[in-house]
């Protein structure tokens, strides 16, 4: 089973520069969006079907802000939209499809970097979905949380380490959660399952020549219950073509549906 998660920056601008030219190659069985930027009225019918899939998104109420979506090669038993909490699903952030005892969620975590009002709506975000995430783990399902979390965990996770630890991504308090999330929830994550070594990054910043230079962060995750994240195969980044500032995190799970 091939799971797909790519932050795209903006859907449209993504379908621009070839996304969905791309994605019929990839024979994926599940794709989670994040960060699409636009509205349900937006989206074309090549977004809502591409290559056949089933199309589900949850998009904020804001114009050309968040939003998170899921393509699935098979019709899922169960879409949940939401966490069931106002202010986050207003944000667009949150989207579940289950297929009998597995869940694949689409998440994208706020960033803290624009301001430190955002960075205070980031840490609410994150003290109110540790329950749920202790939840879904006490469930008894099988789970893969893909998306975009906005935090890198360790040192090995960012090229610049020593020169963002005071910058939103890579604060203490948030190094300090994502850990809690592995190591007392049991979530696994499953690149650094796979890679203990390799960096892995996903994102890097427009500014300087980051991406030609691969200063990157690794904040996009495939973040997995344990049965799942023992069947992961292999994964990787694919960095080929560039279709936003995110490249897409690819794992093939030995696992059926």
């Amino acid at each position: 089973m091939r799971i797909i998660s790519a932050n795209l920056n903006g859907i449209r601008s993504a379908a621009n520069k070839g996304f969905f030219d791309w994605l019929p190659q990839q024979h994926a069985d599940v794709v989670c969006l994040q960060e699409l930027k636009a509205q349900d009225a937006d989206l074309s019918d090549a977004m809502r079907r591409p290559d056949a899939l089933y199309g589900y998104f949850h998009c904020a109420e804001k114009k050309g802000y968040s939003g998170v979506g899921i393509y699935s090669r098979r019709e899922p038993d169960q879409v949940i939209e939401g966490l069931g909490i106002a202010d986050i699903d207003a944000e667009g952030r949150y989207l579940r499809v289950d297929f009998g005892k597995l869940s694949v969620v689409s998440l994208y975590l706020p960033s803290g970097s624009s301001s430190e009002e955002r960075q205070q709506i980031k840490f609410s975000f994150m003290e109110r979905f540790y329950p749920h995430l202790a939840e879904l783990a006490q469930s008894g399902r099988e789970i893969v949380l893909c998306g975009d979390w906005n935090i890198a965990h360790r040192e090995i996770d960012l090229k610049n380490w020593k020169g963002n630890l005071k910058n939103s991504g890579f604060l203490p308090e948030e190094r300090a959660w994502i850990g809690k999330v592995f190591d007392e929830l049991g979530w696994v994550d499953a690149w650094r399952r796979l890679y203990p070594e390799a960096p892995g990054y996903t994102w890097w910043s427009n500014r300087g020549q980051a991406y030609a230079k691969d200063v990157g962060w690794r904040i996009d995750y495939h973040i997995t219950t344990p049965g799942i994240g023992a069947a992961a195969q292999s994964a990787s980044i694919y960095k080929e073509q560039k279709f936003s500032d995110h490249a897409p995190l690819i794992v093939d799970y030995d696992w059926t549906a």
